[in-house]
């Protein structure tokens, strides 16, 4: 933090009582980042962009709407009809959650990709995936707000999933409901979380940096820092393309947002929450459908094991055995660059997911049932058998010296 010097006499005093400028100074400017990050670095910074975004229109419309099953559907219906500028900011932030989303998936593939889960950055990427726990548990919450009819039953239908767990499995409904049914303890209880939940995935966020600037970023080639050419400041090589970045996503952002406000809505929720009509097919936001799908891939009690009991574990599971992947994957080199059989199995995997998401969007019935087994199948063998084997018996290109040789050899052969 000694780079950091300042002519203000207001900074100067603030700084010496507080030394947060240096610290700024530190983390945001002079920071020293490997000289190679590509724009799929960008991500990060764009889900911390997105993070900010779905805080402030969230308070905003908490501001305005109401959480009581009598005037819960109404109060969205007045945001978005009589609150100025209340349409901008719910579709702001209804669509911002798919942004968001969408944003964090590709960071993570970025990560699987490239083995940015790898010694020394397991808890980095712990940390990672609880943030994506927190980010899966409000998103379902506030779906559930606007109290329409898809909000309704899918919080009956997700909620009622912990039943299948023996002897806690109904205390734990009865909690999450507040009461025997879905209703307006539930609502309100959904309301208060999904209030709080983004502080503790910005708190989440700010340790998650810390980490990442402990042990430095990861780069495209997955070999470490080993001279001060490999770096360079932060500011203003990669502020310039994160700002980039920035505007290419608002672009595409608020074409959604302006122009097809409704393109991840589901219709029925559209109609007023009612108990007494279920919707002909029940199936939660797309970011939750290749989940979906797992849960529902398992159809055949096994022995004294409910189908139920066991797809809820299965779902469950494929987001814990992320926490396990710097372990499970054994290979000693990090970047799929220079893993050939690996780079291949990576894609195999992400089309995999695109499979479960589509059968999950999709009533299980006839032949998707089984493709949804044989995706929930790979999913599995991916992270537990095909990643410890093929770390072992893959045979890795070489790693160039350094990041810097790398990045000049290019430049030296034109």
């Amino acid at each position: 933090m000694s780079g950091f010097h300042t002519n203000s006499k207001v900074i100067g005093w603030v700084e010496q009582r507080l030394p947060i400028f240096s610290f700024l100074h530190h983390s945001a400017v002079e920071y020293p980042t490997p000289k190679n990050l590509n724009y799929w670095w960008n991500f990060g910074s764009l889900a911390g962009f997105q993070l900010v975004v779905m805080i402030l229109s969230g308070i905003f419309l908490a501001a305005n709407y109401t959480a009581h099953t009598s005037l819960a559907f109404d109060s969205v219906e007045r945001i978005m009809r009589d609150v100025n500028y209340g349409w901008f900011m719910r579709y702001l932030h209804a669509n911002g959650a798919s942004m968001f989303f969408l944003l964090v998936y590709t960071h993570m593939l970025r990560g699987l990709y490239y083995g940015s889960y790898k010694a020394p950055r397991e808890l980095l990427w712990w940390l990672g995936v609880v943030i994506y726990l927190c980010m899966m548990g409000t998103a379902f919450m506030g779906y559930v707000l606007p109290w329409g009819q898809m909000s309704f039953w899918g919080a009956t239908v997700i909620t009622n999933l912990f039943s299948a767990f023996p002897v806690v499995g109904k205390f734990i409904v009865t909690w999450l409901w507040g009461g025997f049914a879905v209703d307006n303890p539930t609502l309100n209880r959904f309301y208060a979380f999904h209030y709080l939940l983004p502080f503790v995935i910005y708190a989440l966020m700010v340790v998650h940096l810390w980490a990442l600037h402990t042990v430095k970023s990861n780069n495209p080639l997955g070999i470490d820092v080993k001279t001060p050419q490999d770096t360079i400041p932060f500011h203003p090589y990669f502020t310039i393309k994160d700002l980039f970045g920035i505007g290419v996503f608002l672009m595409i952002y608020m074409a959604f947002v302006f122009w097809a406000p409704n393109f991840f809505g589901e219709p029925d929720n559209y109609i007023k929450a009612n108990p007494m009509v279920t919707p002909p097919h029940i199936v939660p936001e797309w970011y939750f459908l290749p989940f979906y799908a797992i849960l529902r891939a398992f159809t055949m009690d096994l022995w004294i094991i409910p189908a139920k009991l066991q797809g809820v574990v299965a779902m469950f599971s494929a987001i814990i055995v992320l926490l396990f992947l710097p372990w499970l994957d054994t290979s000693k080199v990090r970047s799929a660059a220079f893993r050939p059989i690996y780079k291949q199995l990576f894609w195999v995997f992400v089309a995999d997911c695109v499979v479960l998401g589509y059968c999950g969007g999709k009533p299980p019935e006839g032949n998707l049932v089984m493709i949804g087994q044989l995706a929930t199948a790979y999913y599995f063998l991916h992270f537990l058998v095909i990643l410890p084997i093929v770390g072992k018996i893959e045979k890795t290109r070489p790693l160039p010296a350094s990041i810097s040789s790398a990045v000049l050899k290019p430049m030296e052969k034109a």
